[in-house]
């Protein structure tokens, strides 16, 4: 049988600042993390040396059989590494009895349109169709699942990484192998139109667990 996996994840996405804060369980074994890209270099540590005030937009939810997620634009703020906060984010809840093995291919960021308007999005291939969501002035449109250029890019967005997280694990009966870039984006999103500009994270991920 299939252990029993859950994990929360924080991302906020400031053109100067973006960092991301998780933790994860799967089984009995738990794992926290965090990262902080400060506009020059990548920080990382395992318990987040400071403290978020979320504001909660209009969430979305997906589900299987054995699984489960939820999605919630976020705004952010608080104090980070000695610097102020308020920026656009996202928090991802899931949780489940996913397959032994999984992969996947995700992105998560937030941005302005060409003619103004706040977006944020979440796309992915290789879990939940449903969950491929892009907000627009707060208001959820499902998309269904783009096309992943690797980590180059979904559907109409290009990607340029400005700082790479990446580890593997491999624990014989547990791996864990996963890039996950902060970068900017543009091009245009279904819905939304042009971005203007676009912050957030691509991510590739391939589980045995």
């Amino acid at each position: 049988m299939a252990l029993r996996k859950s994990w929360r994840w924080i991302g906020a996405f400031d053109p100067s600042l973006m960092l991301c804060v998780g933790s994860a369980r799967v089984g009995v074994l738990r794992r926290s993390w965090w990262a902080v890209w400060d506009g020059a270099a990548l920080h990382e540590g395992k318990r987040a040396p400071f403290s978020l005030s979320l504001a909660h937009g209009t969430p979305i939810e997906a589900a299987s059989d054995v699984a489960w997620t939820r999605k919630t634009p976020l705004r952010v703020t608080g104090t980070v590494l000695g610097r102020a906060l308020d920026a656009p984010g996202l928090l991802d809840e899931s949780r489940g009895r996913h397959a032994r093995r999984t992969a996947w291919l995700w992105s998560a960021g937030a941005g302005v349109t060409t003619d103004g308007r706040p977006v944020y999005w979440n796309l992915v291939d290789g879990m939940f169709a449903g969950e491929c969501c892009v907000w627009v002035d707060g208001t959820p449109h499902l998309v269904g699942t783009l096309p992943f250029d690797g980590l180059r890019g979904v559907g109409g967005l290009s990607f340029t990484p400005l700082a790479s997280r990446a580890h593997r694990e491999n624990y014989l009966v547990l791996m864990s192998d996963y890039e996950q870039p902060f970068g900017v984006f543009s091009g245009s999103l279904p819905v939304a139109g042009e971005l203007a500009r676009g912050h957030g994270v691509m991510e590739r991920h391939e589980a045995l667990w």
